[in-house]
């Protein structure tokens, strides 16, 4: 199954939410205006750690070339926390937030395969402002951990992208994984929207 434009696809279907989610209030978002060294690492460290445990269950439940995507996906978020987690006192807990909760509920493997690319294009708009935080923090070398990460995401939705070419029987199977895609941008947009307004920010300008 050809899915070449897939990607390019769903970013066009969401175009607006992803416009959104990359701008500047993403971290006042995700850390309730606290915007700190240690709230920031506290927020990546926490999202990395809620995607390695989504992706280990789902190799799990897995088999053949999905368990083993599955499991990679999962050591290399498990190896982001780690990095984050090492530029704090302590660990922090894992924090599902919105993305997590709705990827832990796909059971299949189409759908799953979409998911962690909808996953994608919203990580690396978000990792990009983790990036431009530490750079206008003058911290080149967390600013170069984030910069690391978001190459290493981009990579993971690439491998998405190849799985979903090999699980993908039909259009149908294609549309299932594009809707759980957009899915995935829209319950991240959802819960940015949620965030800001209960800050009395207005989330539908980009800055």
């Amino acid at each position: 199954m050809n899915v070449d434009d897939f990607r390019d696809d769903v970013a066009a279907a969401v175009e607006t939410e992803l416009d959104r989610l990359g701008s500047s209030k993403r971290l006042v978002a995700l850390t309730d205006a606290t915007l700190d060294d240690e709230t920031v690492l506290r927020a990546a460290a926490a999202s990395e750690a809620a995607a390695a445990d989504v992706f280990a269950a789902w190799a799990a439940d897995a088999t053949g070339d999905a368990a083993e995507t599955f499991a990679a996906f999962a050591e290399r978020e498990r190896e982001h926390y780690e990095r984050v987690a090492a530029e704090l006192d302590e660990d922090p807990d894992a924090d599902p937030g919105a993305v997590h909760d709705y990827l832990r509920d796909l059971d299949d493997t189409v759908e799953r395969a979409g998911g962690v690319v909808g996953r994608g294009l919203v990580a690396e708009r978000t990792l990009a402002q983790f990036v431009s935080y530490f750079v206008n923090s003058a911290d080149e070398a967390r600013a170069d951990l984030f910069r690391e990460l978001r190459t290493d995401t981009d990579a993971d939705t690439e491998a998405a992208l190849s799985l979903l070419a090999d699980a993908a029987a039909d259009e149908t199977d294609v549309e299932r994984a594009r809707a759980a895609a957009v899915e995935v941008v829209n319950v991240a947009y959802e819960e940015y929207v949620e965030a800001l307004e209960s800050m009395g920010v207005n989330a539908k300008s980009v800055c």
